[in-house]
């Protein structure tokens, strides 16, 4: 898994995730499925320009 060693169990249960972009200690709220069971974490601001054909989260227009 890419996020090894970088998980943190909270109080609450749930994983807390870290960024992977090197250098970023920030929340890793973004999770990409990269194949083969693996999924790369990132933040807002790391998050794939293009993913799938998807844009990144925030960058479509409100209807």
């Amino acid at each position: 898994m890419s996020d090894e060693g970088q998980q943190k169990k909270t109080d609450a249960g749930p994983y807390v995730h870290y960024c992977e972009h090197p250098g970023c200690a920030a929340w890793g709220s973004f999770g990409f499925d990269q194949g083969g069971g693996v999924i790369r974490w990132t933040c807002i601001e790391h998050q794939p320009s293009d993913y799938k054909g998807l844009k990144p989260f925030g960058s479509r227009k409100a209807r």
